[in-house]
């Protein structure tokens, strides 16, 4: 039967909502598939409904072709599982915590591997059991800092995560690729383009990471691509570093006076006017140390600051130094972490000085200093010298000092070599739309999931993760299938087949509308039907194309003789045919 709009939960908005930064966010609202109740959190209407149920079907669809079980989780869930594997803290203030009557602790689940863990050790405990692969579609929650863009990054959103179980790493691999597949395909059906990257696995941990991207130009995640098929976010990029060379023969260090020199660029001004190279060719930010100084925040409350030394001519990237030093909580030092570190001199930092090491191995300082990939051993630098208004040149790695560590902190930028040798990398801008992890026995350690193996011990069951955001999948369909009149929606997620619409005061017009509409119903197809009697002619049309089902039937002045028009919206074609025409057009 027909859906009527006369009697349907809908009303479409003429403004776009006020706090709406994307096209997907403004078209979900006015067209009324969603409602805001609060900042990230919104209602779905019937429409919206619709289209993401079309969404889940083709997930569960493929999760039971990659040989998955579906199952259904809380969202409230008690804190002592996600105690048992640090998460009740590593979360931070991103969690959603509360208390019950009695004082006990609960979250609202950002993600489920805990509780998923303990059910399969509650039922299976020999290696007979698996592989096995369960799944739910089920919301989530995070106590985002600045929610935005709709359904793009909000503080409720519903996902799908899927779970294997496996006696061994290459079970793990195979449950691995059986999902990794799964995904493709899903992707494939929904029309969306995706990149595979590799990733860092952040709190949820594990050996291997990759998300699957779809570059948009509203996409909140940089990453960089090879023209030979390399692909990581900028997280997961590692830097090509130079091979280091001898420090025999080098010139030593030399401690130059450098007035008002603060910045990197005027640094190299002065450079250039004062101290010419030996070689001949000019200074370049290059040739100088840049050394940033960090604050880091531990899970205990500690304070430490650490020093990241990079190439003068690069920037630290804070997506890279917080994946890089996680979980600590990672910031620019302030006034009184310098107050208090006065071998620290601002704007004139090094790990030299004239009295020895102030950075690294033997420092005075005690604090940590970790180099970019690029400071190998034999490199020369120009940087401060701990005085100030003082630089020291020729600043040998390995001889003058010698560094903590290397830390991945430094920006990626077009141009830079991909790690596998495959060229140059571009970035672009994408947006997460799935995310697989082997988390390996991570979970499974923490929280005892163990089974008896084919020699009758005990053994740690290896585990992996996979996560799609349903609900960001459909505001990103949405951000890419629209026009200057409303949403486009593909014809595998719209929530109608056709839209049919009744014009005009002729009652012949809205009889042939009822007809033709169960015709199609009959065929197959799901119809909206626009039976509104006293709405005019552009009001209809209005909210037909907002909505954005894909093909709209005008029953109208034609009717009379038996004819109506098909517009589609996609190609923005429009025909006049007769209703068996029509019939037949809409069912091929």
């Amino acid at each position: 039967m027909p859906t009527r709009l006369s009697n349907y939960f809908l009303r479409t908005l003429r403004e776009d909502p006020a706090d709406a930064e994307v096209t997907s966010h403004r078209l979900l609202v006015r067209a009324g598939y969603i409602r805001r109740q609060a900042p990230g959190v919104f209602a779905w209407l019937p429409l919206g409904l619709r289209v993401k149920a079309k969404i889940e079907k083709i997930i569960r669809e493929e999760m039971t072709n990659a040989g998955a079980h579906e199952v259904h989780f809380p969202a409230l869930l008690p804190r002592e599982p996600y105690e048992a594997s640090g998460r009740w803290t590593e979360y931070g203030d991103a969690l959603f915590r509360l208390q019950d009557r009695k004082g006990a602790d609960y979250l609202l689940a950002p993600t489920h591997e805990e509780v998923f863990t303990l059910l399969v050790k509650d039922l299976y405990n020999s290696y007979k059991d698996l592989p096995l692969s369960i799944y739910q579609i089920q919301d989530k929650y995070r106590d985002e800092a600045r929610p935005r863009a709709g359904l793009l990054r909000g503080r409720e959103f519903t996902m799908k995560d899927a779970y294997s179980f496996d006696i061994s790493d290459e079970g793990l691999e195979a449950s691995y690729q059986a999902q990794r597949d799964a995904y493709e395909r899903i992707f494939t059906r929904l029309g969306l383009e995706c990149v595979i990257v590799k990733a860092d696995a952040g709190a949820m941990g594990g050996s291997k990471s990759e998300e699957f991207l779809h570059p948009t130009p509203v996409g909140e995640d940089t990453f960089v691509r090879s023209a030979g098929g390399y692909a990581a976010n900028v997280e997961a990029f590692t830097t090509v570093a130079p091979e280091p060379t001898s420090v025999e023969g080098l010139p030593a260090a030399e401690i130059l006076d450098s007035p008002n020199t603060p910045t990197i660029a005027t640094l190299v001004d002065l450079a250039n006017a004062h101290h010419a190279r030996p070689d001949g060719r000019e200074w370049t930010a290059a040739d100088t140390l840049k050394n940033v100084v960090l604050a880091l925040t531990h899970l205990d409350g500690t304070r430490e600051l650490v020093v990241v030394g990079l190439p003068g001519d690069r920037d630290v990237e804070m997506k890279r130094v917080e994946v890089a030093f996680a979980p600590a909580e990672v910031e620019p030092a302030t006034e009184a972490d310098f107050a208090k570190h006065p071998g620290l001199v601002k704007g004139y930092i090094g790990p030299w000085s004239p009295d020895g090491p102030v950075l690294g191995e033997a420092s005075t300082t005690g604090i940590r200093f970790l180099v970019d990939p690029r400071v190998v051993d034999g490199t020369e630098w120009i940087t401060g010298a701990n005085l100030d208004q003082k630089h020291v040149f020729g600043l040998v790695a390995g001889r003058d000092f010698v560094a903590d560590g290397t830390v991945e902190a430094s920006d990626v930028r077009a141009g830079d070599p991909a790690p596998d040798g495959s060229g140059p990398v571009e970035l672009a801008r994408g947006m997460e739309i799935g995310h697989v992890f082997q988390l390996g026995r991570k979970y499974a350690e923490v929280l005892g999931l163990k089974v008896l193996d084919e020699n009758g011990k005990l053994a740690t069951v290896t585990m992996g993760s996979y996560g799609i955001g349903v609900t960001r999948i459909l505001a990103i369909i949405a951000e890419g299938n629209n026009d200057d009149k409303g949403l486009v929606w593909p014809a595998s997620v719209a929530p109608f087949d056709v839209h049919v619409v009744a014009t005009g005061r002729d009652a012949v017009a809205f009889e042939l509308a009822e007809q033709v509409s169960a015709e199609l119903e009959q065929a197959g197809l799901d119809v909206l039907y626009d039976d509104r009697p006293k709405v005019s002619p552009g009001v209809k049309f209005g909210d037909a194309e907002l909505i954005g089902v894909p093909f709209i039937l005008v029953v109208g002045r034609g009717a009379a003789e038996g004819q109506v028009e098909l517009w589609d919206r996609r190609s923005g074609e429009r025909r006049t045919l007769s209703v068996a025409e029509a019939v037949a057009a809409l069912r091929a």
